[in-house]
């Protein structure tokens, strides 16, 4: 946890337990006092995708004059770090004032799914992802992926996704976490992985990879990023999940989707119940949240999806 979070917390009220802030987002929680406002929002870059590709520092100062304060970057057709090496990232980051907090990698080689297992961007159709370069993945590079996260000084390393279709899949993937944790806690960060609807779906034995990973990882050296999204899409109430699992939750994706449950919207514009969610801030463990909407059209989604969270958890 670094020195200018604790700062903050300690500033607005909020109490250290257990060696681990527990903060309170919404006024419900009682611990911020109506200050929740002031919590630092972050954004996953994969929301300003192309920006990201085509302009990396004017788009991060956009992000910034928006009141984003934190970031989680993700890949980028530029390769590397959009293009830079971590150092030379992390000293543009915050060069126009934002905290770099985590990074998302492949946990194998990505691919692509058919156009109507993709989500739907705002005209209805399916999001369209260009051709990338090669991508280091957990399963083949974990220790220089760590590696770079800790030059980067990164508080988490995050498998973004990886294959879960069958019970062969999930022990390989969940094989990978505990050898990327144990080296991500070697190295001084947290590890944690990223869920989309998928996880939710039953396999072999009537499990599903989501409680495999949570019933089969140890539970101190893999966390897991919750995308309220994805999970409000696959039935699954986050609450729940963090009544089950306390304080396995330090990572949220705040994306948003429609009540057709196919398409992402901006935050606060679907029908993901994200004040009740952040009402259970302090259950989950919760330590850094990411606004997310998949390759938004413009920054006005971006500004849009920023102004509505605010309201929602001040």
């Amino acid at each position: 946890m670094s020195t200018d979070r604790r700062d903050f917390l300690k500033q607005t009220g909020a109490v250290l337990a257990g060696g681990m802030l527990l903060p309170g987002i919404s006024k419900a929680c009682g611990l911020f006092d109506g200050a929740a406002a002031s919590w630092p929002v972050g954004i996953q870059l994969f929301t300003v995708f192309q920006p990201m590709n085509e302009d990396p520092e004017g788009t991060l100062k956009k992000i910034a004059a928006i009141g984003y304060k934190e970031i989680e970057s993700a890949f980028s057709t530029r390769g590397g770090y959009y293009g830079y090496k971590p150092k030379e990232f992390k000293k543009l980051v915050e060069g126009v004032g934002l905290k770099w907090r985590a990074h998302h990698a492949m946990g194998a080689p990505f691919k692509m799914p058919p156009p109507d297992k993709m989500p739907k961007g705002a005209d209805g159709k399916p999001i369209s992802i260009p051709k990338m370069p090669a991508l280091l993945t957990l399963r083949d590079n974990y220790q220089q992926i760590v590696d770079d996260a800790a030059e980067a000084e990164l508080s988490f390393l995050v498998c973004a996704s990886t294959p879960v279709a069958n019970t062969e899949e999930i022990n390989n993937s969940i094989s990978v976490f505990q050898k990327t944790g144990e080296a991500a806690k070697k190295a001084g960060i947290g590890f944690a992985y990223h869920n989309h609807a998928t996880e939710f779906d039953k396999v072999e034995g009537g499990k599903t990879p989501y409680e495999l990973v949570l019933s089969q990882t140890d539970k101190d050296l893999v966390k897991m990023e919750l995308d309220l999204a994805w999970a409000t899409k696959a039935g699954k109430d986050p609450v729940a999940l963090f009544k089950e699992h306390p304080g396995r939750f330090p990572l949220w994706h705040c994306k948003d989707i429609k009540s057709d449950l196919q398409t992402i919207t901006e935050v606060g514009n679907g029908v993901v119940p994200f004040k009740r969610i952040f009402e259970a801030a302090k259950i989950a463990g919760l330590q850094y949240f990411f606004v997310e909407q998949d390759m938004a059209p413009a920054i006005e989604n971006v500004e849009t999806g920023y102004k509505n969270l605010v309201k929602i958890i001040a």
